[in-house]
């Protein structure tokens, strides 16, 4: 792998330079990336235990799938997540593969790109998990139109720069064109700025849904308190926004040539903000169990689909959700939704008379 693309032209009898390219594409990269070439050594163990948990984590989501399947609990994000899995597995035998066939570029595409393309899934995932978020925090503009097709144009602004990402990096194997190059390059980093974009995406969503004062009560949906999924979603960003933000981070920094790659293209560095970031997310994901959390009724079209309740449209309601938002809200009302005072009151009465 390590090709040397320039010599010295000794039957010319210059002191010049010609460039000498392999004798067909794909061409080995010149310049250094992020974790390098892998070796037997020392990323074949590595890279197996890696292997063996991401092999774990599709077992133990797609049981979870079945298990809700036949229960009639549709949770389509768990077979998403067993997908994801299934593609750091594929990566993970490609990478064991090409450590044992380094001078075989063609699977060093295949390792390279299945790398940069499995995470997308993720933060597809957490996107979703914000929206929910949002919606059940504030029902009437959570189901906006605008709000709907925002997300809508993302999705589809994601699988687009997929397929940039893919094709940029492939052609820039095949190439010894400095224009071309330099084209791949930007649309690479692009792919890369806008992917971490997407990563800290649930932050302003959750964050901003938290601060904007509410004009409704909370279209609760799933189990466990409302609190605790903020808290494992913005988990799981941070987790995700970590690796991606380093990874554009360092795209970002002047090529150095693979036999004087930086400190930070270290094989610890790839390892930790590629495939343990990751695997952290699959483990917290089942362990918290997202399927039952982040649950919401199938065919959920608009405000009180997701807690089975119908909008309130009367005035006296609109009134009362006004006269709500005005006042300060505690910490319960903010994060649980606990009862408005006047339905503490009414509680109080009814009790008194012996109504239950």
């Amino acid at each position: 792998m390590e090709t040397i693309f320039a010599r010295q032209d000794l039957s010319s009898g210059s002191g010049s330079s010609q460039v000498q390219r392999p004798p067909h594409a794909p061409y080995p990269p010149k310049f250094a990336s992020l974790g390098g070439v892998p070796n037997v050594h020392t990323d074949v163990p590595v890279t197996s235990v890696f292997l063996f948990l991401f092999i774990c984590g599709a077992i133990a989501h797609m049981t979870i799938f079945q298990l809700n399947r036949r229960k009639g609990h549709k949770f389509i994000i768990s077979g998403m997540m067993f997908g994801f899995c299934m593609a750091r597995i594929t990566t993970c035998v490609m990478r064991i593969v090409w450590a044992t066939r380094p001078m075989h570029i063609p699977i060093a595409i295949a390792a390279q790109i299945f790398v940069a393309a499995g995470v997308v899934l993720l933060y597809v995932i957490n996107v979703i998990f914000a929206q929910r978020i949002v919606r059940s925090a504030h029902p009437r503009s959570g189901w906006h139109p605008l709000f709907s097709h925002s997300f809508t144009a993302i999705y589809v602004l994601i699988v687009i720069t997929l397929i940039m990402l893919i094709t940029a990096n492939i052609q820039n194997f095949y190439t010894f064109n400095s224009n071309t190059k330099r084209i791949d390059r930007d649309l690479i980093l692009y792919g890369g700025t806008f992917y971490t974009i997407i990563s800290f995406l649930p932050f302003p969503l959750v964050l901003g849904g938290l601060i904007i004062p509410r004009h409704a009560r909370l279209d609760k949906f799933g189990s466990g308190r409302f609190r605790s999924k903020i808290a494992i979603l913005l988990t799981a960003a941070f987790l995700l926004c970590l690796g991606a933000s380093f990874r554009v981070g360092t795209n970002f920094k002047a090529p150095r040539p693979r036999t004087d790659a930086p400190e930070y293209f270290n094989k610890g560095c790839f390892y930790f903000f590629n495939f343990t970031v990751e695997i952290l997310v699959v483990i917290l994901y089942v362990v918290v169990r997202v399927d039952r959390r982040f649950h919401v009724p199938d065919g959920s079209k608009g405000p009180g689909d997701y807690s089975g309740t119908r909008a309130l449209g009367s005035k006296d309601s609109q009134m009362e959700d006004g006269e709500q938002a005005m006042r300060i809200t505690s910490e319960e009302e903010t994060f649980d939704d606990a009862p408005k005072p006047q339905e503490k009151e009414k509680s109080g009465t009814m009790n008194g008379h012996g109504q239950v």
